[in-house]
């Protein structure tokens, strides 16, 4: 007799040989033809298609073709996404039942008493489905071979890496550009894909990293100058933050076509990274209230609710209206007494992040009206970007990535620029990676001392990372000026409160 449904140790084995086909493609890109024929033949009797198996075809081209898949990919890794073809307490039942498993049995190993087993065949076959489409998002994303790489396959590996990040419950690009909140709030346990999974609140936060390092890397496999001398190839970039950082670098080398490519790159990427930014800033005070000057009886600024409140003895029951005897206005006079913002930052090899996001950064304070914006670039040399600081484009393009540290030499910039220390503030930003570190430490120590508001800053990227150096973090840290943690929210907000102050 033929059953029409395959055993359920049947699925198991299914499911294994799409993981180890994944893994041993992982981990060596030649085909393993018993692997590859097996694989084909579950891939082909689940009904998905032969192409999920090619690592050359991208993730966008399938769902183009099977747009069905789309729905599937959503939230793939998720637990919410465990089995769209079954409801809610089917999903309860199985974590529940999972939960026991955690508690006294081995994980990830089926039971041959859990009723599950003989129960529930349609959730074992969406597990073989489900291992199939997470082995083409994993595989398509983590690898990335060796050797030259053209635009168009850093593109496609953008879209894949995006397709990822939508598996595990994130919208394109949240990981890779840091923010690793998990959604909904919740800490998931696992993803259905048989036993036990990591926590996501741990996974995604570890995976962004890495995912950022992949990117960077298929970057400089790029042949960049050659891509960039082509328009066509050069509008097919995507820009990011390691393609900005190897064309800032590059930028001395370029000419004609391939320069003025790279500062269409540049100038995308910093309106993105600045539209971003200043809604972050836009609710910045621009002075406390100034009390003692009357305020200017015009009706924008009349002050309705208190007129209306101040009037309510003069109305009249009878005829149902209320008479105004006084007016009452806002007052909208702020304290114009400017406050100082030098920015200082290290433009070594391990801070482009930073330099690119403070650069930008320091070009929205400076259009806040009462806010003097002065920046200053160093490595072992300084450089006042000052005059270029509303432009963030020009003011990168002035900046030389690489080099040693000494701070020593951004102080003495920075010291002449301090005329009312209560009204200044300094923020220094860097790994304090230093080579004349106690002199350096000696003159912040004075600028803290002074009544300079100084605020140490690790770095200044959309992910927060960045090494400090313990000698200093431990003392500043002594000093009361412990080192901010390096997401740029962070510093965001440091900086409205000393402007609101």
């Amino acid at each position: 007799m033929t059953e029409t449904t395959p055993a359920p140790d049947a699925h198991d084995h299914r499911r294994q040989v799409l993981y180890w086909r994944l893994l041993a493609r992982l981990f060596d890109p030649e085909e393993r033809a018993s692997l590859e024929a097996a694989s084909l033949a579950v891939v082909e009797d689940i009904g998905l298609p032969a192409a999920l198996l090619d690592p050359q075809v991208s993730i966008d081209s399938i769902v183009q073709r099977h747009p069905v898949l789309a729905a599937e990919l959503d939230g793939l890794m998720t637990p919410d996404g465990a089995d769209p073809q079954h409801d809610t307490a089917d999903s309860d039942d199985r974590t529940g039942r999972q939960g026991d498993t955690a508690a006294g049995d081995s994980p990830g190993r089926p039971d041959p008493h859990d009723a599950t087993t003989d129960a529930d065949p349609r959730d074992r076959a969406a597990e073989v489905r489900r291992a199939a489409l997470v082995s083409k998002v994993l595989l398509n994303v983590f690898a990335t071979g060796s050797g030259a790489v053209s635009a168009g396959q850093l593109a496609r590996w953008q879209s894949d890496a995006g397709w990822l990040e939508r598996a595990l419950g994130c919208a394109p690009g949240d990981l890779r550009g840091g923010r690793t909140s998990v959604p909904g709030g919740v800490a998931p346990t696992g993803t259905g894909l048989g036993g036990a999974t990591p926590d996501l609140s741990r996974l995604i936060p570890q995976i962004g990293p890495e995912l950022g390092a992949l990117e960077a890397d298929l970057v400089k496999r790029m042949r960049l100058r050659e891509v960039l001398a082509d328009p066509q190839l050069a509008a097919r970039l995507t820009p990011s933050m390691s393609l900005i950082e190897q064309l800032l670098r590059d930028k001395n080398n370029l000419s004609g076509v391939a320069l003025a490519n790279a500062k269409a790159l540049i100038r995308r990427f910093v309106d993105e990274v600045a539209q971003v930014l200043r809604t972050q800033v836009e609710k910045t005070s621009v002075g406390a209230i100034d009390r003692s000057v009357p305020p200017k009886r015009v009706f924008r600024n009349l002050d309705l609710d208190r007129t209306i409140w101040k009037n309510l003895t003069n109305y009249s029951p009878e005829e149902e209206r209320l008479y105004v005897d006084r007016l009452y206005y806002r007052h909208t006079a702020r304290k114009t007494t400017p406050q100082r913002l030098i920015v200082v930052v290290d433009q070594s090899g391990s801070m482009v992040d930073s330099m690119v996001n403070c650069t930008i950064l320091a070009s929205i304070f400076a259009g806040l009206p009462r806010v003097d914006v002065h920046l200053i670039a160093y490595d072992t040399q300084a450089l006042d970007l000052t005059p270029w600081v509303h432009d963030p484009f020009e003011t990168l393009l002035r900046t030389n990535l690489g080099g040693g540290t000494d701070g020593t030499v951004a102080m003495a910039l920075a010291q002449p620029k301090i005329a009312e220390p209560r009204n200044t503030v300094v923020v220094w930003i860097s790994d304090f990676y230093e080579w004349q570190s106690q002199p350096l430490f000696d003159s912040m120590a004075a600028l803290h001392r002074s009544g300079t508001r100084f605020i140490p800053v690790g770095s200044v990227t959309s992910s927060g990372r960045g090494s400090v150096n313990p000698w200093f973090r431990e003392r500043f840290k002594d000093l009361g000026t412990p080192v901010l943690s390096g997401h740029i929210r962070k510093l965001v907000h440091e900086l409205k409160t000393f402007l609101a102050s």
